[in-house]
């Protein structure tokens, strides 16, 4: 797709640095956690179903947290998180595989491994119930079709999140072969963030795909705009692990996942 020339620097490195990064030494079996099943676990239990991030810093976010990420993991889920997500990405997130090992030992919910994938023996490095696949980094010269990545996750026993930006990346997504598919608010050409593209882009989804909104979700109201777009779960980071400062990450959650439409 030729897209690297229209990113910005700082995602250019981290796409650099994925590029170097080798697997494991062994195939990943997994026999993975259900996320559509914990979605609706939290819908009866009255909670707004919200994948809380694991991520102690990143290119967009302002300090970091070095609380131990197990402690941090078991708050968010303490405050009603159906999921959660593990950056894995050692270069620029700070992220590694024995974080996720460690926070999928201490909790019984799904966990998502959040890194930048683009080879096949990437997909060996930590069993994860989750795996992320960007659209828009696949399909590229030196990198894997997003179909076959797909179809390979999947016989190791992954569920697969692949993420889109636009309608037409989630018409691709689908096209793959896609079922859970995650709008990014955040343009990965800029790093800026509109919320009004989720709505955009959820458009092209069928409706028996999950959809997640993902990015610049800050708020409650920013849960209710997402819900009422058509959004099955949403994916926070920073507004929950609040990089800036060191307040309750329990409580930064349920803000989030108690945010129903029924709110005043």
């Amino acid at each position: 797709m030729g897209t690297n020339g229209r990113m910005a620097p700082e995602v250019q490195s981290i796409l650099a640095a994925a590029r170097e990064r080798g697997g494991g030494g062994e195939r990943v079996a997994v026999e993975a956690r259900s996320l559509p099943a914990a979605f609706e676990r939290a819908e009866a239990d009255g909670r707004v179903p919200v994948i809380a991030e694991v991520k102690p810093t990143s290119p967009t976010a302002d300090g970091e947290r070095t609380d131990d990420p197990v402690e941090l993991a078991e708050a968010m889920v303490d405050g009603g998180a159906a999921a959660l997500s593990v950056l894995t990405e050692p270069d620029h997130f700070g992220g590694s595989a024995e974080t996720l090992q460690a926070v999928r030992e201490a909790v019984d919910v799904p966990v998502l491994r959040k890194d930048f994938v683009l080879h096949e023996a990437q997909l060996d490095v930590v069993e994860a119930d989750v795996i992320l696949l960007i659209v828009r980094f696949l399909d590229e010269d030196g990198t894997d079709d997003l179909a076959d990545l797909l179809s390979a996750a999947r016989d190791r026993g992954f569920q697969v999140l692949v993420e889109a930006h636009t309608a037409d990346e989630v018409e691709r997504a689908v096209a793959a072969g896609a079922d859970i598919v995650g709008v990014n608010n955040r343009d990965l050409a800029k790093l800026e963030v509109d919320l009004g593209t989720f709505p955009d882009a959820a458009t092209a989804a069928p409706e028996a795909v999950t959809l997640i909104a993902e990015s610049g979700i800050g708020s409650p109201d920013d849960v209710r705009r997402m819900r009422a777009a058509g959004a099955d779960a949403l994916l926070v980071g920073s507004a929950i692990m609040d990089h800036g400062g060191a307040s309750d990450v329990t409580e930064n959650t349920r803000r989030l996942t108690t945010a129903t439409d029924t709110d005043t």
